[in-house]
């Protein structure tokens, strides 16, 4: 740093450096700031020998001078004339004295201005000289970055109770493992989940999200903590599993590779129980259900609650996550784009992520199920593509909701079968629907008022947009619409909303046992309220209710929209 100083003119002579080491020879200096002065001098000189050709021709530009302007001559310059000149230099030195680097500033400027700075560059800072170090071991720069960068504010009263300094919490908690914070989908094959991973007092935990029990959607989610991270007991960071009933148990946590790690535990005997593996699934039962097989009549459901048992039950020591983010929010949205829990038949409640995407909305599994598994796209809505929904009477009759449906949907076969007899993309499998051609999706739009805007009585509410202004899929605020639901269709609970905003054409995915022979079936999307909708599955039969998980999720917002889709392609090929 010395040499560079003086390269730069701003730093010390060679004389004013002797004289200082003369005068400070019998104070505390710091041994790694010094550096041998014959190989300075060398550094100095080869550098200055190499900038003297540039300083050469420089001032024969320079010494034929323009109109009105003076010719300059580039002649060399010891650190010391610098120095000098610019009134720089140590006291000794010509010229009146002024600050001139970070170390003539008073401490609590320096604290202020570490306290500012990112916790990564802290360690660094530290290596520069020992009062840069002195400084650093201030509580209050360790405290701030606790609170900007891990959102601890009550938390730290906890950490003083305990007499932990924030300094060692940061450097040996918080710091080590910041990269496991936020959203992930563990890998269990196609029943998926949701786990996050906060900061809480002295511990990190990892809670994994489990829906409420069928078919209450509207209940709260609920949690149940995976591992911790802890400075509790001595002052290093312990990892413990707290999978199972007889309490924390010895784990560990590897990082596999960027936004993904794994857990595991180094003592499976605590997630026995003494009454054997019939003793475990009745709690098992209990917890994820929330009643005994006794209560369950249906045998195919008996069926599914037993293989997603002997399934899961496989990961208990070891699982591996990788991140997922929360949707993007455009002011465009016609909803709040987020996390969804909403029910699927025999399966029971699941978790599912919607998001826009232009003219469509896309409902993502987190969790899923054998037919269906966890990534696959459960839900592709059309935006423009609107449904007018007739008076209460014939919304009681399925057949009446069947004609409106399917009148769009072989509208959009036809379009697309254009699409492809012009020479579009027509290697499209079971995900056409979701992902038309460009040109075929433009096409759609601007004929989307003409084909089936009019159906949806918004005429008030879209009355300024030009054609495919349902393209923009704002929000639009409107009567409420009577809504019921058909005769025959099933539904998991009757507690439904009975008004709706507005209703939409869509495809929901339906496939065999182990996701095979997938397709996309249509259906209607129905949009109560903002932390509601429904989708009616036409083929099916069935109505599903989705209601918004309000739970406070940081850490988890995506970088971009293009990380967003990115990770959406992923999810879809993890369990593909």
């Amino acid at each position: 740093m010395a040499v560079c100083a003086r390269l730069c003119g701003v730093g010390q002579s060679r004389r004013c450096r002797r004289r200082q080491r003369q005068n400070q020879r019998d104070q505390d200096t710091d041994p790694e700031l010094e550096m041998d002065e014959e190989e300075e001098e060398r550094i100095v000189g080869k550098m200055q020998t190499e900038a003297g050709p540039r300083c050469l021709s420089d001032s024969a530009a320079a010494a034929a001078p323009g109109p009105g302007v003076a010719g300059v001559c580039c002649t060399p310059m010891t650190a010391t004339s610098v120095n000098n000149r610019l009134g720089t230099g140590p006291p000794g030195c010509k010229g009146p004295a002024t600050a001139n680097s970070l170390l003539d500033l008073p401490p609590e400027l320096l604290v202020e201005i570490f306290a500012s700075l990112p916790g990564t560059t802290l360690p660094n800072l530290a290596l520069v000289c020992k009062k840069f170090r002195q400084i650093l071991n201030t509580e209050t720069i360790w405290r701030r970055r606790c609170i900007e960068e891990f959102g601890m504010h009550e938390d730290l009263r906890k950490v003083e109770v305990v007499g932990m300094a924030s300094r060692e919490l940061y450097v040996k908690l918080l710091h080590p493992y910041r990269h496991i914070l936020g959203l992930w989908q563990p890998d269990i094959g196609p029943y998926g989940g949701l786990l996050n991973v906060v900061v809480d007092g002295l511990f990190i935990i990892g809670w994994m999200y489990l829906p409420p029990h069928d078919p209450r959607v509207d209940d709260p989610m609920r949690r149940r903590p995976l591992f911790r991270i802890h400075m509790w007991e001595n002052s290093k960071a312990t990892v413990e599993c707290m999978y199972g009933h007889k309490g924390p148990h010895q784990g560990d946590i590897q990082t596999v590779k960027k936004d993904e790690f794994s857990t595991k535990c180094n003592q499976t005997d605590h997630h026995r129980m003494s009454g054997g593996r019939q003793e475990e699934f009745r709690t098992w039962l209990e917890e994820e259900w929330g009643r005994t097989l006794e209560d369950i009549f249906h045998e195919h459901m008996q069926e599914l609650i037993l293989m997603k048992f002997i399934y899961t039950s496989q990961y208990d020591n070891c699982l591996t996550y990788r991140r997922i983010y929360l949707p993007p929010h455009q002011p465009t949205d016609l909803l709040r784009p987020g996390l969804f829990k909403g029910t699927y038949g025999s399966h029971g409640l699941e978790i599912v992520m919607f998001s826009f995407h232009s003219t469509r909305a896309k409902g993502t599994k987190l969790t899923g199920d054998p037919n269906v598994p966890a990534g696959q796209m459960t839900l592709d809505i059309d935006l423009s593509r609107p449904v007018q929904l007739p008076d209460l009477e014939q919304q009681r009759s399925i057949e009446e909701l069947s004609r409106l449906v399917l009148g769009i949907h072989e509208q959009v076969q036809r379009e697309q079968a254009e699409c492809e007899a012009r020479g579009g993309d027509g290697g499209q499998e079971a995900d056409t629907d979701a992902n038309p051609p460009q040109e075929c999706r433009q096409r759609q739009e601007a004929e989307a008022e003409g084909a089936a805007g009019g159906e949806m009585g918004l005429e008030n509410a879209l009355q300024d947009e030009p054609t495919g202004a349902a393209s923009e899929a704002r929000p639009i605020e409107s009567e409420p619409l009577a809504f019921v639901l058909p005769l025959g269709v099933m539904a998991r609970t009757e507690v439904y909303p009975r008004t709706c905003k507005m209703c939409f054409y869509g495809t929901g995915l339906i496939a065999g046992h182990g996701f095979t022979s997938p397709e996309r079936t249509p259906g209607m999307f129905v949009l109560f309220d903002e932390d509601r909708f429904g989708f009616i599955w036409l083929e099916l039969k069935s109505f599903s209710l989705y209601s918004r998980i309000t739970d406070t999720l940081p850490y988890a917002q995506a970088p971009s929209m293009e990380s967003f889709e990115e990770m959406l392609k992923n999810m879809q090929s993890w369990t593909s």
